[in-house]
């Protein structure tokens, strides 16, 4: 009966954490797509670091095709690993300086950041578990 509850809390846990993970990403990226201004700083960050330009698109595959994924639990793993890689060129374009520094309240100032970051590894790790359209 423990390896039953353990078993459906595992995939509880993870439909809650890709819905989350999903979700809130998702929310940016229709965040870039009202406001194209954001597309075209972050195309200016690009350049500014020597990378092409056109790799802006990948915000639109980090912040919309790979939330729809954990959403509905398609390719999982893979949805993850994009969400991290988006998160990671979020953080070394946008957020490098802040790197070391913290808010006025104690805590992280990239904090968010790291948290996406992360947990789009934890998924990848994971896997989207039994409520997902596809087992990874």
């Amino acid at each position: 009966m423990f390896e039953a509850e353990a078993s459906f809390s595992d995939a509880f846990g993870r439909l809650i954490l890709r819905l989350s993970l999903g979700v809130l990403m998702l929310l940016h990226g229709v965040d870039k797509i009202l406001h194209p201004a954001a597309i075209e700083h972050i195309s200016r960050l690009l350049t500014d670091a020597g990378l092409p330009a056109f790799l802006v698109h990948g915000v639109y595959i980090g912040e919309i095709v790979a939330p729809l994924m954990l959403i509905f639990g398609v390719f999982s793993r893979f949805a993850g690993v994009l969400v991290a890689i988006n998160m990671g060129f979020a953080i070394f374009l946008a957020h490098s300086a802040e790197l070391l520094e913290l808010t006025g309240h104690g805590g992280w100032q990239i904090e968010l950041q790291w948290m996406y970051l992360s947990c789009g590894l934890v998924v990848a790790f994971l896997g989207g578990g039994r409520y997902a359209l596809t087992r990874d």
